[in-house]
């Protein structure tokens, strides 16, 4: 069997908003978001929630993370969002309070499937707990589910859900030790 990308085509209402509201979308993130001053994370929550986000109190979110879709996307209180961080939030992607997402992750909501050749798109919803580090560039894929207090340490591939309140690595992610707070 082959792909036949002729015969691909994206699902009505897939993107979650009106086609206007996407590309309004993608007019200001890369302007009023992308270059705003690395200290105005206010301004960069009031953009995120202007179109739907629902962004809880003391988020820290740098210019330079990339969100495909705001309205698809809830942080709680007091997490932080890293630089080059993207959240390819094609379904829900929601992010505990007190929550950490460093540097260069990839939070990756959609997929396709390659079992049919028309390599048919999808969306699957991610949560990821409260007091969660998630380390340097990090893959997330659709679907998984990250519990509170876990550790998911630097370049790890996480494909199916991590449990709570341990350390977590490698490709695929695997829990590693208990995480030993004080």
């Amino acid at each position: 069997m082959t792909q036949d990308l002729r015969s691909f085509k994206v699902p009505t209402g897939f993107r979650g908003r009106s086609i206007i509201m996407v590309q309004l979308w993608r007019l200001v993130h890369p302007t009023l978001f992308r270059f705003s001053p690395r200290m105005l994370n206010a301004w960069r929550r009031f953009l995120l929630r202007l179109f739907g986000a629902r962004i809880g109190k003391g988020v820290i979110i740098r210019p330079s993370a990339k969100i495909l879709y705001p309205w698809n996307l809830k942080i709680k209180d007091w997490s932080w969002i890293g630089e080059y961080v993207t959240l390819y939030n094609m379904a829900m992607v929601t992010i505990g309070d007190n929550t950490v997402i460093s540097q260069h992750s990839y939070i990756c909501a959609g997929n396709h499937d390659y079992t049919k050749t028309s390599f048919d798109i999808f969306s699957e919803p991610i949560k990821i707990a409260g007091s969660v580090w998630i380390a340097a560039d990090v893959f997330v894929a659709p679907g998984v589910s990250i519990q509170e207090n876990a550790v998911v340490t630097a370049r790890s591939t996480v494909t199916n859900d991590l449990p709570r309140d341990m350390i977590c690595g490698g490709n695929p992610a695997r829990p590693i030790q208990p995480r030993r707070n004080e």
